[in-house]
């Protein structure tokens, strides 16, 4: 019987690749005030971003524990064997809450195989880590096989991004108030990456296009091959832009996989509208 892949909302899977594997996305929550939203099913990206450009703040909340155990209780009954592929807990709360959920669940069913992984990874290059594990569990790659390769895609996934208003990130903690409120007069945007699973700033430029033109040097200094690889985009509710930089991408390195997606709440709460993020690998294959 071939292991069940298992992860969660933040990965920002279209819904065809999640069909197609049959991959278990469990939700996180976003909240706007009182009203709550499962993000992936009750909560429409297009309308959040559209909110947010009006002003209005949504939060996010890690899946819940009992969310976890039903889940994990679920496969445990019908004998399954699982590998749960997880958010980066440098920006969420829910890996730790996997493995309290797992903890229990083996307690009770000390005989479950269930693994829990944190990747470190946030939005399509989250997805690409869990779309690599599902394509080995299709051809009946074992625990350890998968869980092996998980491990080296997430700890050599590449997130190259930059947002549309700085506001956001300063919300989050990310920039201070004051680099927010002069980024927006001088029309500076930043260039960000993802160091073991938190944000870290590359530098700043003025203008999206110079910006979209360093993501594409950065591609080129880090990527292993890019012609080689399946290229995530991901996009705060701006295909335009996620096009034109597939394009870019396509007549610089010649790569022809792409995997283009829509940013969820539980990114897009913190990202805001106009996020553009690039990911792929800086070493394809293990020394």
């Amino acid at each position: 019987m071939a292991v069940k892949i298992i992860t969660d909302s933040a990965s920002d899977l279209p819904k065809e690749i999640v069909k197609q594997y049959g991959i278990e996305v469990l939700p996180l929550l976003v909240y706007l005030g009182e009203q709550e939203f499962r993000d992936g099913e009750t909560m429409n990206p297009k309308e959040m971003f559209d909110g947010m450009r009006e002003g209005k703040v949504y939060k996010t909340a890690q899946v819940p524990l009992q969310v976890f155990r039903e889940s994990f209780n679920r496969y445990a009954e019908q004998g399954d064997t699982c590998i749960y592929v997880a958010f980066s807990s440098g920006l969420s709360g829910t890996y730790q809450s996997a493995v309290l959920a797992r903890n229990e669940v083996l307690e009770e069913r000390p005989d479950f195989r269930l693994e829990v992984i944190d990747t470190k990874c946030a939005s399509t290059g989250f997805g690409m880590v869990v779309v690599k594990a599902a394509q080995l569990a299709r051809e009946g790659g074992s625990v350890e096989e998968i869980v092996q390769a998980v491990r080296f895609y997430a700890l050599h996934m590449e997130h190259i991004f930059t947002v549309d208003n700085l506001e956001y990130l300063q919300r989050g903690g990310r920039v201070s108030k004051a680099a927010a409120f002069i980024g927006g007069l001088l029309n500076i945007k930043p260039v960000l990456h993802v160091d073991d699973g938190l944000l870290i700033p590359i530098e700043k430029l003025r203008g999206r296009r110079k910006v979209l033109d360093r993501m594409v040097a950065i591609m080129e200094e880090r990527g292993d091959n890019p012609k080689s690889q399946v290229i995530g985009i991901s996009h705060g509710d701006d295909l335009e832009t996620a096009h034109a930089l597939r394009g870019m991408i396509e007549e610089r390195f010649g790569c022809q996989e792409f995997i283009i997606s829509q940013i969820g709440g539980a990114v897009g709460a913190h990202s805001g509208p106009g996020t553009i993020a690039l990911f792929f690998l800086n070493q394809t294959e293990p020394d």
